[in-house]
């Protein structure tokens, strides 16, 4: 840990792991430091990974640290929570007190989901409680499925009747319908449920229906929710780099930190990748952005290298012998 690196990776999931891969095999010194609390742990498995369709999240993340360190990285478990520029790269503390320097950075700390605050939510977090069809939507498919309204109730409750018939869209806190939502959701066989939402009912660990304030419980296999996405962004706000919100149709959806689609943010020698900079990317999305900023990474200290080679071959006897040669 006292010693230099070509390449700090924050981060040990896909995005960290498929950039370690990338900068390892460039024969860059790469270290990766993990937390150990990847987003998707709840999870039973990862899809629309092409080649690695269900496999469980934990087995994908083994796999790839074990390809990672085959090409000598090295893994170290531990939680960054700030950094600093020193001796022309930067230097990281760790939260148990330990520090390490590297010419870069590459920051994939991905984001926190942060739930609605109602019973029984976080126990059916990654099962019984979902929020991307494309993630989980296969899985309930044919089933019966709850929204739990908000701002995206209504945009919710239309993308998931793609894979139900059977979908009710419990208004909640969620903004009255307009007379265009209502007839779109009628014409489409969604069921709206009136009235607050006090909690969520489960049998045995399984999800089985939604609780309202007024006692009533509608059977429900799956229900919906949709999480605040905050970029998990310690170490980059200690270099100055802020997130920003995101909004759709009008409303904030999470936090994110603005990067250039290479991956390069505004701090020179820092790279961003995954869910931190992308709130909507998938594991496989994430894993492509890692290689993709792996690869500007390199390219950016081998032009540092270079640099560093010709001023010091220019002050050498070699450079003042090549000087009177024949071209």
């Amino acid at each position: 840990m006292d010693e230099r690196y070509d390449v700090l990776v924050v981060g040990g999931g896909a995005a960290g792991l498929s950039g370690a891969l990338a900068l390892s095999r460039a024969r860059r010194r790469v270290l990766v430091v993990d937390a150990g609390a990847p987003r998707n742990a709840p999870a039973g498995q990862v899809h629309n990974y092409l080649g690695r369709e269900g496999t469980p999240p934990a087995e994908l993340l083994a796999i790839g640290r074990e390809e990672v360190t085959g090409y000598g990285a090295e893994l170290v478990p531990g939680e960054v929570v700030a950094a600093e520029r020193a001796d022309g790269g930067f230097r990281v503390e760790l939260a148990d007190g330990r520090s390490v320097h590297a010419r870069r950075l590459l920051v994939t700390t991905g984001l926190t989901d942060e739930l609605p605050d109602l019973p029984g939510v976080r126990e059916q977090w990654g099962s019984g409680v979902l929020h991307c069809p494309y993630c989980h939507g296969w899985e309930v498919r044919d089933r019966a499925i709850g929204i739990l309204g908000g701002p995206f109730g209504v945009h919710a409750s239309l993308l998931w009747r793609q894979w139900s018939a059977d979908v009710t869209l419990f208004r909640h806190t969620g903004p009255e319908l307009t007379g265009e939502e209502g007839e779109q959701l009628a014409a489409r066989g969604v069921r709206v449920v009136e009235g607050e939402v006090a909690g969520l009912e489960s049998d045995a660990g399984r999800l089985t229906g939604v609780r309202l304030a007024s006692g009533e419980i509608v059977a429900r296999d799956a229900v919906v929710v949709a999480p605040r996405f905050t970029a998990n962004s310690a170490v980059l706000r200690s270099l100055g780099l802020e997130p920003v919100d995101m909004e759709m149709f009008g409303s904030v959806i999470g936090s994110y930190v603005p990067s250039e689609p290479t991956g390069a943010t505004a701090v020179p020698g820092v790279w961003v990748a995954g869910n931190v900079t992308t709130l909507n990317a998938q594991v496989i999305t994430s894993a492509a952005a890692g290689l993709n900023a792996a690869g500007q990474l390199n390219a950016d200290l081998i032009s540092e290298d270079t640099r560093l080679a010709v001023a010091a071959f220019s002050g050498s006897d070699d450079a003042v012998a090549a000087a009177g040669r024949p071209r």
